[in-house]
């Protein structure tokens, strides 16, 4: 399974379907990469037979556009509004990417999202895990999509 294209499937649908936005995909990166540009993350934990972490990172103005969309309304600040909307953003991916993974046999268990909200940092915690992250374009603003991930050795 190739999974940056797994996450971009499961991305553009959902923005496709839920916010009827068009995304355009900037990059795709795989292995270590730097710091993380954005004001809010939302990462949810994955666990059985694929263990890691997805990860939504998007700029202030990123997360309040998909907020906005998601109300119906303007918004003007980070705010519970803006948490719980990034937390369904990467909620709904982790679901795409469940179901792309079960399709190639493995399970995977979600956790609930956490979210994060500060202005550049690294992530770390799993040794050897494989890291895929996926650059999109939004309203002509950026925002990631990432993926650490093991497959578990009971295969």
């Amino acid at each position: 399974m190739n999974v940056g294209q797994a996450i971009i499937d499961g991305t553009k649908e959902i923005f496709s379907t839920m916010l009827m936005l068009e995304l355009e995909v900037m990059d795709v990166i795989e292995g270590r990469g730097g710091d993380i540009p954005a004001n809010i993350t939302s990462m949810i934990g994955l666990g059985k037979d694929i263990r890691g972490m997805l990860a939504v990172h998007c700029p202030a103005d990123v997360a309040m556009d998909i907020t906005g969309t998601f109300l119906g309304m303007d918004v003007e600040e980070i705010d519970e509004d803006v948490k719980d909307a990034i937390g369904e953003i990467a909620n709904m991916v982790a679901g795409s990417l469940k179901i792309s993974f079960a399709d190639d046999g493995k399970d995977i268990e979600l956790a609930i999202p956490t979210t994060i909200i500060g202005k550049s940092f690294k992530t770390s915690g799993i040794s050897g895990a494989h890291r895929v992250v996926v650059q999109f374009k939004m309203n002509n603003s950026l925002f990631m999509i990432e993926l650490k991930y093991i497959v578990s050795k009971s295969e």
